[in-house]
Parts: C-alpha cells; structure tokens; sequence
C-alpha cells in the first residue's frame, strides 16, 4: 500500500488510474474532476485532507470490471481496499459515498455495506459527497440540483437508480449545502 514517501491521496490516484482510465475513460474523467474539487475542500476537512482527495480518487472504483463482487459499485470498490488493507475510514468513506446506504437498501444488498463498513457522518463525509454530486460525467462542475437531474435522465423513468436518486435527493443535496456553508465559513472576511 503507502509507503512513507507517497500520500494517501497520491497512492489513491495510482490505484483509481489503474482500473479505471483505460478500461472506463468517461469514469476516470468523472473522478479526476471529483478528486480536483475535493483538493479545494481542505479548508473545511482540516487535518482529513489527504484522506478526502484519497476518497475521492476512490469512491468509484468500484465500476472497475475486474472488481465486481456485488455489481453496486461503492460496496465493490470498499471490498478491495479492504483487501489491500486500507484505512477503515478510506473504505467506509467509499462504501457510504452520497447516500449509497438508501441504494444498498434498494438493491438488498444493506447487509454487505452497512456491518461492514463503518458509516461516518462528518464534515469529511460531506465533502466527498459534494465533490462528488457537484461533478459531471465528464469531470465538469455542476450545481447539485443540476447534476442529480442529470443523473435521472441519464438513467431513465423507471431505472432503480433514478427511484434513489429521487429518494435521496434531500439528503444529497443537504450535505452538499453543509458543505457549501462550512466554505463560506472558511472565506475571508473583508470590510
């Protein structure tokens, strides 16, 4: 895993490019973008900043084809880092990435999330969500209304993952807005 000269967060980006950049290119751009906003989220996750842009590098891993266990991805990609011996809270950071307990329900599959991976409701957990659901498919910044809404046309009336999203919607967008009010928090003030 780390050695004592890499971050977390660097060691992260090598494993995310190495599953994902050739075999799912419009996903490794998507987490590109998600790891670049999580590196400007360090003023509200303090001393969690390697582990956020970690996560971030991480949260979807789990599309990776060679990593499929269950076929939900935040429960694939926490199984392998726990496999590699990771950090409980990186793994438990992906496995519980915007909202995917409701999903995990949704799919019956919550008994392979939740006692297996500690869910952390923090700052650092809003954040990844935020980066995450303020990023585009193609790495692009999105307001949270518009990338949710972006999602369910993707998916389609009917699709499993548009019925979360509609469900967890208000969740997804109230992190987003904690995370939004602890930046402007870390803004200077002038005048």
């Amino acid at each position: 895993m780390v050695d004592g000269q890499e971050s977390l967060a660097g060691w992260a980006r090598g494993l995310a490019e190495q599953y994902l950049a050739d075999t799912l290119p419009r996903r490794w751009s998507h987490v590109q973008g998600v790891a670049a906003q999580a590196v400007t989220l360090g003023p509200v996750v303090g001393d969690d900043a390697d582990l956020l842009v970690a996560a971030a590098w991480l949260h979807d891993l789990g599309y990776a084809p060679d990593l499929s266990d269950t076929g939900f991805h935040p429960i694939d990609g926490a199984n392998h880092l726990r496999r590699l011996g990771v950090p409980g809270r990186l793994s438990g950071l992906v496995a519980h990435h915007s909202c995917a307990l409701l999903e995990a329900n949704m799919r019956g599959l919550a008994d392979h999330l939740e006692p297996e991976f500690p869910r952390e409701e923090s700052a650092t957990a809003d954040a990844l969500w935020y980066a995450d659901l303020t990023t585009g498919p193609d790495g692009q910044r999105f307001a949270v209304e518009e990338r949710l809404d972006e999602i369910e046309a993707r998916y389609g009336p009917g699709d499993l993952v548009t019925q979360f999203i509609q469900c967890a919607r208000p969740h997804m967008v109230a992190a987003v807005h904690r995370t939004e009010a602890r930046l402007a928090a870390h803004q200077p003030r002038y005048g």
